[in-house]
């Protein structure tokens, strides 16, 4: 069930104001969404609270201040007391909270099942500060050796130097050696992806969680990869990160990220004194909420065709016998797995790998599938209406020395492909067509 602010459209004097003492930032058992009980991710966001403009627009207005105004001397002391805040409408500086920004936050609370959640100015900035409000100084984390670049360098280069938090990278497919790297007392958190980046490697998230839990330790899930295809909170995971960047936003002209999880953890983020969210300052522009706020509601139709179409092609490119990793296959190793723990209706993912196994021929397909045939951009990033292409080994993975990417099964001409949906499918994969067989009359690949 998502936390819920009330945020109503009049500024209420602190005079008739009833409180109890609770956490600043707790919304109260009344304030909960009044929704039914979480079955689908497409169905939680519709039920979630709808907030209205303040002259009765369907849609909301933005709330573009950095600072809020209170009607009576005495409020502001009990604010910073911690005795009024955004849950009766009390707001205070935008880096703390703020009611767009919080909409937003409703909406991906809903969107992973989770009590709460709030959003940020990154992806990374999202995982670091979850991170830190959960490891201190001498902390340990164990995590997937496959992971996103910029997250492998957070945790084997800048968390040492500057935080003196060390990290295990291991197999997150063999448990016994996960349940091995785990330091019980000392170990904070087991990190990993829902689908690796950019291997498409399935986590067994329940059985992950289960280890974890087992042993004290919190399981932070990027589900960057598969929004709506998967519900890591619900699989029994603790937080879930976002990239909002990606999928979420689909139009690939906004930075943002998100944290969902307890309402007890998103609310010691957000503390005064100790919380990460609050103290390192990664604050979402509220103009920026609002423009994401109006694009989830389509994120379930954007996402099926996304999955569909890369389930197509993975199938077709299967057949002329190229290397082809997609879970959506039934030779897939963790086929079986993605199915039992996936939404229905949502397909198996937007991404599909192909692996050229060296770099040149690997580039040299990327350049005639976006120069000769305009298939799609050489371009990091995913979740955008066009294909984008790239060779991870040397972009978006590059962080990784030879020998993390041997060990993160990251071959030198794999080619991430994130499958979009303009265009008509058949006209997409003619154009495939068009660049493999130049690629093949080059005498570069033959299949």
């Amino acid at each position: 069930m998502a936390e819920c602010f009330v945020l109503s459209s009049k500024k209420r004097s602190a005079g008739t104001e009833e409180t109890d003492g609770d956490d600043l930032y707790k919304s109260k058992k009344s304030m909960l969404s009044t929704a039914a009980p979480w079955e689908d991710p497409a169905a939680a966001l519709a039920s979630a609270r709808h907030e209205f403009g303040e002259h009765g627009g369907v849609n909301m207005s933005i709330e573009a201040s950095a600072t809020f105004t209170v009607m009576e001397p005495e409020t502001m002391r009990r604010m910073f007391a911690g005795e009024l805040g955004p849950d009766r409408d009390f707001f205070i500086y935008s880096r703390h909270f703020n009611p767009t920004v919080l909409n937003l936050s409703r909406q991906m609370a809903a969107l992973e099942g989770t009590e709460a959640a709030y959003c940020t100015a990154s992806g990374m900035s999202a995982i670091s500060s979850v991170l830190m409000q959960l490891c201190s100084s001498g902390g340990h984390v164990v995590a997937a050796r496959t992971l996103y670049g910029g997250t492998h360098a957070l945790l084997s280069h800048f968390f040492p130097r500057a935080c003196n938090i060390t990290t295990t990278f291991v197999d997150i497919s063999d448990h016994e050696m996960v349940n091995s790297a785990i330091v019980q007392g000392r170990t904070k958190v087991l990190y990993f992806e829902s689908i690796s980046n950019p291997t498409l490697a399935v986590a067994n998230i329940p059985e992950l969680s289960r280890l974890a839990h087992d042993k004290g330790v919190t399981v932070v899930v990027d589900n960057t990869f598969s929004p709506l295809v998967l519900s890591p909170a619900r699989l029994g995971a603790d937080v879930v990160v976002h990239s909002i960047s990606k999928f979420i936003s689909g139009g690939a002209d906004i930075i943002a990220g998100a944290v969902c999880g307890p309402a007890n953890l998103v609310n010691s983020m957000m503390d005064l004194h100790q919380g990460a969210l609050m103290l390192l300052g990664p604050t979402m522009n509220p103009k920026v909420a609002f423009e994401l706020s109006e694009r989830i509601p389509h994120l379930g139709l954007r996402m099926k065709e996304h999955c569909h179409r890369a389930l197509t092609f993975a199938r077709r490119m299967k057949k002329l016998g190229l290397k082809v990793i997609y879970p959506g296959l039934e030779d897939h190793p963790h086929h079986e797995l993605l199915k039992s723990m996936a939404n229905k209706e949502y397909g198996f993912g937007g991404l599909l790998c192909l692996d050229m196994e060296a770099e040149e021929k690997a580039n040299r397909l990327m350049n005639y599938l976006q120069n000769y045939a305009q298939f799609g951009f050489m371009a990091v990033s995913l979740g955008y209406y066009e294909t984008l292409m790239s060779c991870s080994g040397s972009s978006t993975s590059s962080e990784l020395n030879a020998e993390e990417k041997a060990l993160a099964g990251i071959s030198a001409g794999l080619v991430r492909m994130s499958v979009g949906y303009l265009g008509t499918l058949e006209q997409r994969w003619s154009q495939f067509e068009k660049a493999l067989s130049r690629m093949q009359d080059s005498g570069v690949f033959k299949n």
